[in-house]
């Protein structure tokens, strides 16, 4: 029997990244065996172990087989007979199909080191095209290193989608991979990947759909609505790593994929559009409800928020409350965040401050100091004490 260390944590160390993964492969052992050992198995689809100790881990070595469409579709075989080499070459990359053995030394059979060193994605063999999350892995690690997509992978990406592959999909497993690409540290590319073999108009039409679509025909011709997206995507990239914000920021302008430019300006357009496609979207990948809720409030408000100057007092208060500004201060910074990368999604606009969160900000704290107490010892009863609430916060915010 010998132990191998596999995947992400052999990759990072030679990125000198820090690496949260510890996979082991077993070689030439039985489940039998590792009970004996004290291990725990935790495997349901094929032999899995837990270490006794460190809890980490270990995995029979294995080969798979396509029985069927989809990513769940395999035949396992493990047995103390397969090798190594038969384990990696299941794997979905070369980088991710490099071993280190008990001594520290490097088992490199496809040439995963040069690829890592020359920052190319390359599939380890023709049995890529049998899983159709890889497509997504792909575009997640592609975000994650800035590394290329080699040209022949890119080839069997576009085969597989034109092959049906990912209408074989799990919306639990869409969704995990691209929550986890958006807090990569280049997260637009993810998108870019997907968009160049296809998968985006299968996997998201209704980010695929706004390439193409002016941005603002009157200020700002120049753009497209999914490169505008793009950007802001970045921005918010730069501003935090919070994946409900950047969820928001992808989703915010959907309703201009469906919706004629000339109803933009029309608060009640391609806003409300937008939301029925962001609640869509959410539903079709079980998308959790703090994201979804995000999401909703900033592609129907961020417009106000980017007017606020133009805002009633009345408006304004309103949108406060709309928000639930005044019991979820910490939701209402995080949508303060996604309108700030959406004016920063233009360009020349980058580097702009953005004054209107702070003249939201201090337009929450004006009504926030509105003292109830005061409104109750003026005799005010029952319905009267919200309607002199609502009279005063207009007050304090003229």
């Amino acid at each position: 029997m010998k132990i191998y260390q596999v995947g992400g944590a052999v990759r990072d160390k030679y990125l000198n990244r820090p690496s949260k993964d510890k996979d082991w492969v077993v070689v030439g052992a039985t489940p039998e065996q590792l009970l004996a050992l004290g291990y725990t198995p935790v495997g349901r689809d094929f032999p899995v172990f837990l270490h006794p100790k460190t809890h980490e881990e270990y995995a029979l070595a294995r080969t798979e087989r396509k029985t069927k469409p989809g990513y769940t579709g395999f035949s396992v075989y493990a047995a103390p007979d397969v090798s190594l080499e038969d384990d990696l070459r299941r794997r979905d990359l070369t980088i991710n199909a490099m071993a280190e053995d008990s001594n520290g030394q490097l088992i490199d059979p496809f040439n995963g080191l040069a690829d890592l060193q020359a920052g190319i994605l390359r599939h380890v063999s023709p049995a890529f095209v049998e899983d159709p999350v890889r497509i997504l892995r792909v575009a997640r690690f592609a975000a994650r290193f800035g590394f290329r997509v080699a040209d022949e992978t890119l080839t069997l990406m576009n085969e597989m989608v034109k092959n049906h592959e990912v209408e074989a999909l799990v919306a639990e497993r869409v969704w995990q991979e691209m929550v986890r690409a958006l807090g990569e540290e280049q997260p637009t590319i993810f998108f870019e990947i997907l968009r160049q073999c296809g998968a985006l108009a299968q996997i998201f039409p209704e980010i695929e759909r706004l390439f193409g679509v002016p941005q603002s025909p009157k200020h700002h011709p120049e753009i497209d609505t999914g490169a505008h997206i793009m950007l802001c995507l970045q921005q918010a990239r730069l501003l935090t790593n919070d994946t409900q914000v950047l969820f928001a920021v992808l989703t915010h302008d959907l309703g201009k994929g469906t919706t004629p430019a000339e109803q933009w300006p029309k608060h009640t357009g391609h806003e409300e559009r937008g939301v029925e496609l962001i609640e869509a979207l959410c539903q079709r990948y079980r998308v959790p409800n703090q994201y979804r809720d995000l999401a909703i409030l900033v592609g129907r408000y961020h417009t106000h928020c980017h007017c606020i100057a133009e805002l009633s007092p009345e408006t304004v208060l309103k949108t406060l409350q709309n928000l639930d500004a005044f019991r979820r201060p910490q939701r209402f910074e995080q949508f303060l965040l996604a309108c700030e990368a959406d004016s920063r999604g233009r360009k020349g606009f980058a580097d702009q401050p953005y004054p209107q969160a702070d003249s939201f900000r201090r337009a929450l704290k004006l009504a926030s100091q509105v003292d109830i107490a005061a409104i109750l010892a003026a005799g005010f009863k029952g319905a009267q004490i919200g309607q002199e609430l609502q009279r005063r916060r207009i007050l304090a915010l003229k």
